[in-house]
Protein backbone atom coordinates (compact mmCIF):
# COMPACT_ATOMS: atom_id res chain seq x y z
CA UNK A 1 0.00 0.00 0.00
CA UNK A 2 2.85 2.41 0.87
CA UNK A 3 4.55 1.54 -2.43
CA UNK A 4 1.52 2.95 -4.26
CA UNK A 5 0.78 5.79 -1.83
CA UNK A 6 3.95 6.72 0.11
CA UNK A 7 2.31 9.73 1.82
CA UNK A 8 -0.18 7.71 3.86
CA UNK A 9 0.01 8.44 7.57
CA UNK A 10 -0.13 5.79 10.28
CA UNK A 11 -3.64 6.95 11.14
CA UNK A 12 -4.81 6.59 7.52
CA UNK A 13 -3.17 3.15 7.22
CA UNK A 14 -4.85 2.02 10.46
CA UNK A 15 -8.24 3.22 9.18
CA UNK A 16 -7.86 1.49 5.82
CA UNK A 17 -6.54 -1.77 7.28
CA UNK A 18 -8.96 -1.66 10.24
CA UNK A 19 -6.27 -2.08 12.88
CA UNK A 20 -4.92 0.15 15.64
CA UNK A 21 -2.34 2.87 15.05
CA UNK A 22 -0.05 1.03 17.48
CA UNK A 23 -0.22 -2.08 15.27
CA UNK A 24 0.74 -0.02 12.23
CA UNK A 25 3.69 1.54 14.08
CA UNK A 26 4.96 -1.82 15.33
CA UNK A 27 4.59 -3.41 11.89
CA UNK A 28 6.32 -0.45 10.25
CA UNK A 29 9.22 -0.71 12.72
CA UNK A 30 9.60 -4.47 12.23
CA UNK A 31 9.66 -3.98 8.43
CA UNK A 32 12.10 -1.03 8.74
CA UNK A 33 9.64 1.34 7.00
CA UNK A 34 10.21 4.94 8.12
CA UNK A 35 7.38 7.23 9.23
CA UNK A 36 5.66 9.45 6.66
CA UNK A 37 7.87 12.51 7.34
CA UNK A 38 11.04 10.51 6.67
CA UNK A 39 9.58 8.86 3.55
CA UNK A 40 8.59 12.30 2.25
CA UNK A 41 12.01 13.77 3.01
CA UNK A 42 13.76 10.89 1.20
CA UNK A 43 11.56 11.26 -1.90
CA UNK A 44 12.06 15.04 -1.90
CA UNK A 45 15.87 14.79 -1.85
CA UNK A 46 15.82 12.28 -4.70
CA UNK A 47 13.47 14.41 -6.82
CA UNK A 48 15.26 17.71 -6.16
CA UNK A 49 18.52 16.36 -7.52
CA UNK A 50 17.04 15.89 -11.02
CA UNK A 51 15.44 19.30 -11.73
CA UNK A 52 17.22 21.12 -14.61
CA UNK A 53 14.93 24.03 -15.62
CA UNK A 54 15.19 25.79 -12.24
CA UNK A 55 16.65 25.34 -8.77
CA UNK A 56 14.67 22.77 -6.82
CA UNK A 57 14.26 25.23 -3.93
CA UNK A 58 12.32 27.53 -6.31
CA UNK A 59 9.47 25.02 -6.51
CA UNK A 60 6.58 26.23 -4.37
CA UNK A 61 5.81 23.43 -1.94
CA UNK A 62 8.05 20.42 -1.43
CA UNK A 63 9.04 18.54 -4.58
CA UNK A 64 8.39 14.89 -3.78
CA UNK A 65 8.80 12.91 -6.99
CA UNK A 66 9.88 13.70 -10.52
CA UNK A 67 10.47 12.02 -13.83
CA UNK A 68 11.82 14.76 -16.09
CA UNK A 69 9.78 15.36 -19.21
CA UNK A 70 6.92 13.16 -17.93
CA UNK A 71 5.48 13.97 -14.47
CA UNK A 72 6.18 15.53 -11.07
CA UNK A 73 4.54 15.70 -7.63
CA UNK A 74 4.78 18.31 -4.89
CA UNK A 75 3.13 18.92 -1.53
CA UNK A 76 2.25 22.38 -0.22
CA UNK A 77 1.53 22.55 3.50
CA UNK A 78 -0.70 25.61 3.78
CA UNK A 79 -0.18 27.96 6.71
CA UNK A 80 -2.18 30.63 8.51
CA UNK A 81 -0.71 33.57 6.55
CA UNK A 82 -1.71 32.01 3.21
CA UNK A 83 -5.43 32.40 3.85
CA UNK A 84 -7.94 35.15 4.32
CA UNK A 85 -8.16 36.11 8.00
CA UNK A 86 -11.96 35.97 8.14
CA UNK A 87 -12.53 32.60 6.41
CA UNK A 88 -9.22 30.73 6.58
CA UNK A 89 -9.55 29.96 2.87
CA UNK A 90 -6.17 29.85 1.09
CA UNK A 91 -5.68 32.59 -1.50
CA UNK A 92 -5.64 31.29 -5.08
CA UNK A 93 -2.23 32.66 -5.96
CA UNK A 94 -0.63 30.09 -3.61
CA UNK A 95 -2.30 27.22 -5.50
CA UNK A 96 -1.32 28.80 -8.82
CA UNK A 97 2.30 29.27 -7.68
CA UNK A 98 2.58 25.63 -6.64
CA UNK A 99 1.11 24.41 -9.94
CA UNK A 100 3.06 26.82 -12.13
CA UNK A 101 6.41 26.09 -10.50
CA UNK A 102 5.76 22.35 -10.77
CA UNK A 103 4.84 22.68 -14.46
CA UNK A 104 8.18 24.40 -15.09
CA UNK A 105 10.18 21.98 -12.91
CA UNK A 106 8.98 18.91 -14.83
CA UNK A 107 10.42 20.23 -18.10
CA UNK A 108 13.70 18.68 -19.24
CA UNK A 109 15.35 21.82 -20.64
CA UNK A 110 17.83 24.40 -19.40
CA UNK A 111 15.18 27.10 -19.74
CA UNK A 112 11.43 26.81 -19.28
CA UNK A 113 8.97 29.70 -19.05
CA UNK A 114 5.19 29.82 -18.77
CA UNK A 115 3.77 31.06 -22.07
CA UNK A 116 0.09 30.68 -21.12
CA UNK A 117 -2.27 29.06 -18.65
CA UNK A 118 -5.91 28.06 -18.20
CA UNK A 119 -6.91 27.73 -14.56
CA UNK A 120 -9.90 26.31 -12.69
CA UNK A 121 -10.30 26.65 -8.95
CA UNK A 122 -12.76 23.89 -8.07
CA UNK A 123 -12.97 23.75 -4.30
CA UNK A 124 -11.77 25.99 -1.46
CA UNK A 125 -8.65 25.00 0.49
CA UNK A 126 -8.47 25.83 4.19
CA UNK A 127 -5.29 26.87 5.97
CA UNK A 128 -3.56 23.89 7.54
CA UNK A 129 -4.51 21.51 4.72
CA UNK A 130 -1.88 19.79 2.56
CA UNK A 131 -2.22 20.30 -1.19
CA UNK A 132 -0.78 17.55 -3.39
CA UNK A 133 -0.13 18.70 -6.94
CA UNK A 134 0.69 16.37 -9.83
CA UNK A 135 2.01 17.71 -13.13
CA UNK A 136 1.85 15.58 -16.28
CA UNK A 137 3.45 16.56 -19.60
CA UNK A 138 0.74 15.83 -22.16
CA UNK A 139 1.97 16.88 -25.58
CA UNK A 140 4.30 19.30 -27.12
CA UNK A 141 6.21 20.59 -30.04
CA UNK A 142 9.95 21.20 -30.00
CA UNK A 143 9.73 24.35 -27.88
CA UNK A 144 6.21 24.32 -26.42
CA UNK A 145 4.88 21.71 -24.03
CA UNK A 146 1.41 21.26 -22.56
CA UNK A 147 1.60 20.43 -18.86
CA UNK A 148 -1.59 19.57 -16.97
CA UNK A 149 -1.51 20.06 -13.20
CA UNK A 150 -4.15 18.65 -10.85
CA UNK A 151 -4.11 19.61 -7.18
CA UNK A 152 -5.97 17.66 -4.51
CA UNK A 153 -6.71 17.83 -0.79
CA UNK A 154 -7.77 14.55 0.81
CA UNK A 155 -8.51 13.01 -2.62
CA UNK A 156 -10.75 15.97 -3.61
CA UNK A 157 -9.65 17.92 -6.70
CA UNK A 158 -9.31 21.58 -5.72
CA UNK A 159 -7.45 23.05 -8.73
CA UNK A 160 -6.75 22.19 -12.36
CA UNK A 161 -4.40 24.05 -14.63
CA UNK A 162 -3.26 23.66 -18.23
CA UNK A 163 0.11 25.33 -18.76
CA UNK A 164 1.85 26.01 -22.06
CA UNK A 165 5.55 25.95 -21.22
CA UNK A 166 8.15 27.37 -23.60
CA UNK A 167 11.25 25.21 -23.54
CA UNK A 168 14.67 25.84 -24.87
CA UNK A 169 18.15 26.79 -23.88
CA UNK A 170 19.28 29.97 -22.19
CA UNK A 171 21.37 31.00 -25.20
CA UNK A 172 18.19 30.94 -27.36
CA UNK A 173 16.47 33.25 -24.89
CA UNK A 174 19.26 35.80 -24.92
CA UNK A 175 19.52 35.57 -28.73
CA UNK A 176 15.77 36.22 -29.04
CA UNK A 177 16.02 39.19 -26.68
CA UNK A 178 18.94 40.60 -28.67
CA UNK A 179 17.07 40.31 -31.96
CA UNK A 180 14.03 42.02 -30.43
CA UNK A 181 16.25 44.88 -29.18
CA UNK A 182 17.81 45.22 -32.64
CA UNK A 183 14.34 45.55 -34.24
CA UNK A 184 13.47 48.45 -31.92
Amino acid sequence: MLGREPFLTDVELARRLQVSVATIRLDRLSLAIPEVRERTRHLAKKAAATVVSMHSDEVVGELIDLELGRWAVSILQTKQGMGFSETGIVRGHHLFAQANSLAVAVIDASAALTAGAQLRFLHPVRTGESVIAKAVVRTGQAQRKLVVVTSTVNHTTVFKGRFIIWTGHLNQLTTSESSMEAKR
